[in-house]
């Protein structure tokens, strides 16, 4: 009777396990490394926001003491602001893509890019990554005016 169960000769479903554990094994590596340089990524754009956000409010300091001084409010000297903002981003080997001001003078919005290199999906998932950061001067003794 265990004859008739075995079968001598090639079996066709032979090393079929091997085969389908081989392929599952490549995507699962395929898909940790998708959410690595995801989370690599996402790191790298909250990055560039806080960098941008700090280049703003350097950039907002620059005061226009002249403008003060002759009873026009307070603005920032916009000559200075992307200067300022440029070098504080230097140390950190970024570069202002654009400043604009806006509400009299007084909003300053920074914006800056870099790029992001993957870990392990090399140059396939190379992108850009873009970070904006705005800083509003406000003025006042006891308590912030912003008029």
């Amino acid at each position: 009777m265990l004859s008739r169960l075995r079968r001598p000769g090639p079996r066709p479903d032979r090393g079929a396990v091997a085969l389908f554990v081989a392929i599952c094994a490549a995507y699962l590596v395929l898909v940790i490394a998708l959410v690595i340089d995801a989370g690599g990524r996402l790191r790298v754009a909250e990055r560039t926001d806080a960098y941008a956000q700090e280049a703003a409010r350097v950039g907002g300091q620059q005061l226009d003491q002249a403008a003060v001084l002759q009873g026009k409010g307070f603005k920032v000297k916009q000559d200075y602001v992307r200067q300022a903002a440029e070098t504080y981003l230097e140390l950190y080997g970024l570069h202002v893509d654009d400043v604009e001001f806006s509400g009299g003078g007084k909003v300053v919005t920074v914006t800056v890019r870099t790029d992001y290199r993957p870990v392990l999906l090399g140059a396939l998932g190379q992108r850009k990554v873009t970070g904006k950061g705005s800083a509003t001067l406000v003025h006042g003794v006891e308590k912030a005016e912003t008029d």
